[in-house]
Parts: C-alpha cells; sequence; structure tokens
C-alpha cells in the first residue's frame, strides 16, 4: 500500500500554469500546501527543541534552539541561490520554452551537488568559531558543538530537496514537496523520540533523526523528478553547467543569498546580546523563536506564491497580471498574519511551557512574544513585496534594503540600545520589531516606484 501511495505521489505531472484563470485560487491552491509543508519543515528543530527541552536537559535545549543563526547563515546563503533557479524556471516556464527549463533544472541540481560537498566541510570548520563568537557558555558548548557538527555532516540531504521542491514549485506545484515534508516530518518526530528516550543519546540523537529526515526527503523530490514526464523531468546523463542559465541563475540568486546569509550571520550578534543575559534568558529566547518561525509561515508562504506567481506571468509577458497577483498576495497576508497572531498573544504562557515550563523560562518567553507579535503585520509588506520583486528577476533591490534595515540598522541600534540607553532585555528585543519597520517602509516607496517587466529574465 505504501509503494503504490509513493508510486502515484512521484509519477504524475502537476504543474500549474498561472497565467490564466483566478488570481485567488492560484495563490490560494499554491499557498496552502506550502504553509502545511512548511509547517512541518519547522517541526525539524521544533520537535528537537521539545524533546531535549522535556527529557534531556535546560542546557541541552538552550543549545539546540540557540545553533539556529549559524544553520541559517550557511543554508539562507543556498537557499537564496536556490531562489534564484527558481525564478528562472518559472520565467522560461511561463513563456513556454521547455528546453530552456530543462537546461536550468539540470545546472541547478549539479550546482547543488556541488555546493554540497563544500558546505558540509564548511559547517564542520566553522562550527568552533561561531559557537565562540556567538559567546556560548560554558555549560551549553558541548551539546551546540555536537548538534552543528552532526547536522552539517548531513546537510546536502536538506540542499537536494529544497533545490528539487524548488523546481516544482516554479512550474506551479507545491503539492508534493508538501507530502514529502509530512513524510520527513513523521520520520523525524519518531527517530527523535527513540534516540532520546530508548536509546538515551541526548542532543546527539535528535540531530541524526533531523539528517535522516531531511535525506528522505531529499530522496522522494528526486525521486519525483526522475520519473516525471514534465519539463522539469531530470536525467543524470544530461547533467551539465549550462553557462547563460548559471549567469541567470546568479542574477538572481546571489544578491537573495547574500541577503540571507548576512542576515543570518547579524543574527548571530543579536544571540551574543540575548547570551549575556543567561541560561534562562536564552531558553525563553529559544522558545519564542520557535513560535516566531510559525508566525512567518502565512506571509512566507504568499511570498514565495507571489515570486512563481509574478515570474510566470512575466514571462508569459502580463505585467498588469503579475502586479494583481503580488497585491492579491499582500492583502491575504495581512489576513492570514493577523488571524494566527491573536492566539499567540492569547495563550503566550502556555505556548513557552509546552517547550519548556521553568518559571523564568516562561516569563522570559511570554514577554518576547506579548511585546513583539504585535508588529509582525509590518513583515506582510517586505515579504510579499519582496518576492514579487525577486520572481521579476530583481532581487538586488530586496537584498540592499533588507541589509539595510537587518542589519546595519539593527546592529547600530542594539549597539546604541544596550551601550547608552538601556541594556534590559526588552529593549535589546526590540530591535527586531524597529528593522520590520524600516524595511517594510523602504520596500513599499521602492515596489510602488518600479516596473517589474523591466527586470524581466526572459527575452
Amino acid at each position: 500500500m505504501a509503494v503504490s501511495i509513493l508510486q502515484k505521489l512521484i509519477r504524475p505531472k502537476r504543474d500549474v500554469d498561472m497565467t490564466e484563470g483566478s488570481i485567488i485560487r492560484h495563490l490560494l491552491m499554491f499557498a496552502l500546501p506550502l504553509l502545511v509543508g512548511n509547517i512541518f519543515q519547522q517541526l525539524y528543530n521544533t520537535v528537537d527543541t521539545w524533546v531535549v527541552g522535556n527529557y534531556v536537559s535546560n542546557e541541552a535545549f538552550s543549545a539546540v534552539g540557540t545553533v539556529g543563526p549559524v544553520i541559517n547563515m550557511l543554508i539562507g546563503f543556498f537557499s537564496g541561490l536556490a531562489s534564484g533557479a527558481g525564478v528562472v524556471i518559472s520565467q522560461y516556464y511561463g513563456a513556454k520554452k521547455y528546453e530552456d527549463v530543462q537546461r536550468t533544472v539540470h545546472t541547478s541540481i549539479l550546482m547543488t551537488l556541488i555546493m554540497g560537498v563544500a558546505f558540509t566541510f564548511i559547517g564542520i570548520a566553522m562550527t568552533p568559531f561561531m559557537l565562540q563568537f556567538m559567546k556560548t557558555p560554558a555549560d551549553v558548548l558541548p551539546e551546540s558543538t555536537a548538534y552543528l557538527t552532526i547536522y552539517f555532516a548531513g546537510v546536502i540531504g536538506l540542499m537536494l530537496y529544497n533545490m528539487g521542491a524548488g523546481i516544482l514549485r516554479a512550474v506551479g506545484d507545491s503539492q508534493r514537496p508538501f507530502y514529502f515534508l509530512v513524510v520527513s516530518a513523521v520520520i523525524n518526530t519518531v527517530l527523535d523520540l527513540v534516540f532520546v528516550l530508548v536509546f538515551d543519546m541526548g542532543v546527539e540523537g535528535v540531530a541524526l533523526a533531523t539528517v535522516i529526515a531531511q535525506c528522505t526527503s531529499a530522496m522522494l523530490v528526486m525521486l519525483t523528478l526522475i520519473r516525471t514526464d514534465s519539463c522539469v523531468h531530470f536525467s543524470f546523463r544530461a547533467l551539465h553547467i549550462h553557462a547563460d542559465m548559471m549567469k541567470k541563475i546568479i542574477r538572481v540568486g546571489i544578491p537573495a543569498a547574500v541577503q540571507m546569509a548576512i542576515t543570518s550571520f547579524s543574527n548571530v550578534f543579536v544571540q551574543s546580546y540575548i547570551n549575556y543575559f543567561g541560561t534562562d534568558c536564552m531558553a525563553g529566547w529559544t522558545a519564542y523563536s520557535k513560535i516566531d518561525q510559525l508566525i512567518f509561515l502565512p506571509m512566507q508562504s504568499l511570498a514565495l506564491a507571489s515570486t512563481t506567481f509574478v515570474g510566470q506571468n512575466l514571462g508569459h509577458n502580463q505585467p498588469k497580471r503579475a502586479r494583481r497577483g503580488a497585491d492579491t498576495a499582500l492583502i491575504l497576508a495581512f489576513l492570514s498574519t493577523a488571524v494566527v497572531m491573536i492566539p499567540v498573544i492569547v495563550f503566550s504562557d502556555n505556548m513557552v511551557a509546552f517547550f519548556n515550563d521553568k518559571l523564568e523560562v516562561v516569563e522570559y518567553g511570554s514577554l518576547f512574544l506579548s511585546r513583539i507579535t504585535p508588529f509582525y503585520i509590518l513583515c506582510c509588506v517586505n515579504q510579499v513585496y519582496s518576492g514579487a520583486l525577486r520572481g521579476a528577476g530583481n532581487s538586488r533591490a530586496p537584498m540592499v534594503i533588507m541589509l539595510c534595515s537587518f542589519v546595519v540598522f539593527r546592529q547600530l541600534y542594539l549597539y546604541i540600545m544596550a551601550n547608552f540607553i538601556s541594556n534590559t532585555i526588552l529593549p535589546i528585543a526590540m530591535g527586531y520589531p524597529a528593522g520590520w519597520l524600516l524595511c517594510s517602509a523602504l520596500t513599499f516607496i521602492y515596489y510602488k516606484r518600479t516596473k517589474l517587466e523591466n527586470n524581466r529574465l526572459v527575452n
């Protein structure tokens, strides 16, 4: 039965042409599987932190939670580069240039394999330096080091899944990446419990469970690309770096990659400010961060829907429809984020206690949630309109705006706040909403003044 279901998932052609039909329907049908899939993807680290927080120790909980900025720095760089491949594919797909889609697919996969090997060694080599740079406390350092070393040893699985899923989403298929994430999330959850409760492997066990789950999702998405009869069919024999496609991927992907990597590196600085207040504050921030990632998911899913929608419609030379799609995605992002924010504010104590019920940890975590959550509505503008700009082939403007807001401005804010105004935890934490406000204002102004069609990659 399981084999039969798997064969049905990886075989059919499920491309979606967004250049005609209902805009709202296309956005929702694309974003909803992506949203649920991203929720399952967040379960990787969320389940890890829940298991170690409840069955290992408070130090292990802090260790697993606070390594996020290090992981996100390298993975963010690759994800930005992968988004470049997705934009190129979506525009060629919209223009019905299927041979160029094929060339982009094979260029992207080979690039992923090469970078996967490099990132494995770079990640492991950087681990001690980055943990020291974040001022990781001595009682947390061994677990943090163990988790990161195992995680980066298997990082190629995550990279292959992200690239393969990005290729499928570029042609409108967000359903099968969702199914594969469900499978891998279930595997991760079961293995977490087995490795920790049965084999008493602690942090090493949850890291190993995550790696196995990620490799499973990578295998499923690659089997889909190999067996599909659509224009994104993959063959090992056709692996080749096509220089013209690589240039277009780099044109869109490198600015996004630099933005994501540097923003994540900036968050390493933020984490160092949080670490200053001790293990309980770190644990509270860890719990807040896990919930924070879930709040972001609706707007991020709609932003990715906007990227694919704009890419396909500009490829088909329909700039007005592309802009209508982005504006519709923004309205949907506002509504969905508002719905998510309310229960988070009301039940903040309970949500933090789910991860760690220590009184001091709950106090810190609920403080962060209750004060910061109302500002998430600001992020909808910069997420959706930046996604639309990337779909048009313009990732430089979002990069500059986000780096100015999330790196330069935020670091100046934190330095001034900590050294001259109030070195207490809440003003430090409010550096996030301050950066969101600036970023959304700048993104809105730029988007309204630019013509999407001027950035089109397809002639």
